[in-house]
């Protein structure tokens, strides 16, 4: 499971329960805001009748009532979990990002690649039909 904070805790404000993914990325500095925005957007261009909410408060996209994925935003990177069963070619292009067994870290000092986002969406997809 994913870990329950982000840069939201780290900041103090984990008891402000968010009790939506709006709620959560209008807590963060604009710049953040932006990013956090745009993987939101990237997984519902995948995935345009996924849900989303809040749990382990972090933006879950969820399927058919489960999640999906989950994304959340630290100090220095944005996260996403888990990681789903890959090919050669998408494990290749999400290893320089990988942390750990099932998460993947984007610096937010450098362009967040959204089109790897978008493969990965595919797969968390693909690996949920199987």
């Amino acid at each position: 499971m994913p870990p329950a904070i982000g840069l939201a805790t780290m900041m103090g404000m984990a008891e402000n329960r968010f009790t939506s993914v709006d709620e959560y990325i209008e807590s963060f500095p604009a710049e953040v805001q932006e990013v956090l925005a745009e993987v939101r957007r990237t997984v519902h261009a995948v995935v345009p009748d996924a849900g989303e909410k809040i749990s382990y408060q972090m933006p879950t996209i969820t399927l058919d009532g489960k999640y999906l994925l989950y994304f959340s935003a630290w100090k220095h990177h944005i996260s996403i979990y888990p990681i789903p069963s890959v090919d050669d070619d998408l494990a290749a292009a999400i290893e320089p990002y990988r942390s750990g067994q099932g998460t993947l870290k984007f610096p937010l000092d450098k362009p967040i690649p959204y089109d790897l986002i978008t493969r990965l969406t595919h797969a968390c997809v693909a690996e949920r039909s199987s």
